[in-house]
Parts: C-alpha cells; sequence; structure tokens
C-alpha cells in the first residue's frame, strides 16, 4: 500500500504518541536520507527539536557496523525513547540487523519498535510477529522486483489490528484513515463514518494503481513458484562465492587498502549485497565497472554495492564480475 516513506509516516501518525517524559526517535546514524526526513519532520510535527529529539547511533570509532549490544544499550540507557525505528537491512553497509535482539530489547523498555525493510523484504528471512515487531514498512522496487515507484507494503502486529478509532492508552489509538482503509462490505454506502478493516488493511489510504499491484504481483509469484527458504539458500551460497573471490582473486588489492568489504562476514549477518568501501576514485572504479557491463550501484561517498540476488543471477555472473573489477583495478593501482 502507499509508497515507503508515505508508510512510515502513516504509522508514526499512529505509534509516535510522544509525551513529556517520552519523546525521543532512535534511529541509525547512517540510515537511509527519506528516514532521517520522515522521523526529524514528525518530531518537528508534534513541537520538537530534531537536534533534541531524534538520536542517530552510529558506530563505534574505526567500525563501520553497528553492534548489536550497543544498539540496545543505547535503548536502554535512556527512558525518553518512544519509538525505535532501525532498517532491517543496513543499506549502505548490508548488515542485516537482530531485528528479534533489539525489537526484545525495545519492547522490555516500553519502546514502540518498528523497521524499515526496504533492504530486507524479499532478502533475508523475516518472522515480523514472532518477533513481536510493532509496525513494519518496506517499498517493492528492490528485491521485490516491482519496478522503481512501485507500491510499498506495511505490517502491523495482530495485536493493533482490530479498530484502531477506539480510545485506549497503546500505540495506535490514533490514525490516519482513508477511501481504501475502510471495511469492503461497506465502503460503498458512502456514509462520513469511517469504519477501518481489520489489521494493516485498516491503514490504506487510496486505491493502488492497477499497473503497479501487477507488476508488483508478477514478482510474488515468481517468489512463491521458488520458494523463499530455497533462494535464501541460493543468496548464501552466491554472496558466499563473491566474497570468496575477492579474497583471492584481489587479495592484493584488499592487502593494498585499495578495497575492503564492510558487510559482515557472517552470512546469518547479510543478505546478498556486498559493500566495497573504495577510499580512493571509488566513482571512477564504478564507471569502469558499468564500461565493462558490470552494473552494481554506488553510494557516496566511498561504497559500490554488487548484490548477486539468487533470482536471475548466476554464479558465472559473480565469476565475470569480480575478473571484472580485477581488470579495473589493475589498470587504476598498478600493483
Amino acid at each position: 500500500m502507499n509508497t515507503l516513506t508515505g508508510n512510515l509516516h502513516t504509522m508514526m501518525a499512529s505509534f509516535y504518541q510522544p509525551t513529556k517524559d517520552r519523546y525521543k526517535i532512535l534511529i541509525e546514524a547512517k540510515a537511509f536520507p527519506s528516514d532521517h526526513y520522515a522521523v526529524a519532520s514528525q518530531l518537528r510535527l508534534h513541537g520538537y527539536d530534531p537536534k533534541e529529539g531524534l538520536i542517530a547511533l552510529a558506530p563505534r570509532e574505526g567500525e563501520a557496523l553497528l553492534r548489536t549490544q550497543d544498539m540496545i544499550d543505547a535503548i536502554r540507557g535512556d527512558p525518553q525513547i518512544a519509538l525505535v525505528l532501525f532498517s532491517g537491512v543496513q543499506y549502505y553497509t548490508g548488515q542485516f540487523f537482530d531485528i528479534e535482539k533489539v525489537t526484545r530489547a525495545g519492547k522490555e523498555q516500553g519502546c514502540v519498535v518498528g523497521w524499515d525493510l526496504a533492504h530486507a523484504v524479499g532478502n533475508v528471512p523475516l518472522s515480523l510477529h514472532d518477533w513481536d515487531v510493532d509496525f513494519a514498512c518496506w517499498c517493492s522496487y528492490k528485491y521485490l522486483n516491482s519496478g522503481p515507484g512501485g507500491i510499498g507494503g506495511a505490517f502491523i502486529h495482530e495485536k493493533h489490528g482490530q479498530d484502531l478509532t477506539r480510545p485506549r492508552q497503546v500505540p495506535g489509538k490514533k490514525k490516519l484513515a482513508g477511501w481504501w482503509g475502510n471495511e469492503k462490505a461497506t465502503r460503498f454506502e458512502m456514509k462520513p463514518e469511517f469504519r477501518p478493516s481489520p489489521g494493516a488493511a485498516g491503514y490504506q489510504l487510496s486505491n493502488p494503481s492497477v499497473l503497479a499491484t501487477v507488476s508488483l504481483l508478477g514478482s510474488l509469484q515468481v517468489f512463491d513458484s521458488a520458494g523463499f527458504e530455497s533462494l535464501r539458500a541460493k543468496s548464501v551460497l552466491l554472496t558466499s562465492y563473491l566474497e570468496e573471490l575477492l579474497d583471492t582473486v584481489l587479495a592484493d588489492h584488499q592487502q593494498a587498502g585499495h578495497f575492503s568489504i564492510l558487510t559482515p562476514r557472517d552470512p546469518s549477518r547479510r543478505g546478498c549485497q556486498l559493500s566495497l568501501n573504495f577510499p580512493k576514485r571509488m566513482v571512477d572504479v564504478f564507471r569502469a565497472l558499468e564500461a565493462r557491463g558490470v552494473i552494481g550501484d554506488e553510494r557516496e561517498p566511498t561504497v559500490i554495492r554488487l548484490a548477486p540476488t539468487p533470482l536471475y543471477n548466476t554464479y558465472t555472473d559473480v565469476h565475470r564480475a569480480v575478473f571484472c573489477l580485477k581488470g579495473v583495478l589493475d589498470d587504476m593501482f598498478p600493483l
């Protein structure tokens, strides 16, 4: 439903209910920029200065990844945190955060816990209900293959999924309402009173584009046919193969400091993405790879992301990409 940032705002309209004692929002410092924009604007909307209300948690000095215990300690260390809102998979480093442990820590401290799953959905295994996640949002134009501008998605735990218009002292007591969120049985009775559909369906606002939904349906049917467990198994093997080739074929370039792998080495703590850090000439490397037909993407200031996705990438693709990268680095940084 809707789009990713629109869904984040829709969720925060219900689940971010600050008080004078509890008003802060915790995110990672390198969260995707639109998440920063959304959270800062929600704080301002409620009369809070983001300089005081926004906690942006960074890795330890000299490290690229957030430690799970540091995330938990940040939650436990500030009783003014109202909302914890991390990414499932960090877009820049490719780190798959421990959603279960972080969510549990947040709930134990009385926080609402939501997740931006833009780089996680269709990429890593998720058990949002069992992990007691309050809400989550995602887009579908990354690993779900719906194309640019594709429809977004949202999860709301079933304990919040009843009629949220009824006053009660729990997150979700307030919500935005729209035509498509009204229950189907009465939608065309044209009454002015809003009667929400149960669950996440009650958060829909407008009739979605048929083109957007059909393009996503085609992709989801392929996922269903292949089976996510099989795709995840292949993903782990493909990315491990990419890692192995980078460590062997390009060992001299890594040792010389021409690039390094930012993404966790533990396959359970990453999806299919490996983020390669190039301290010098990242853009030149990226353009040279493109000229050789290797399509990754670049993220300023120094990262190129390579993500062998299991639906359509092969071991041959991975092999070719690494040897193309070797050619580029050999040209730019002769050893």
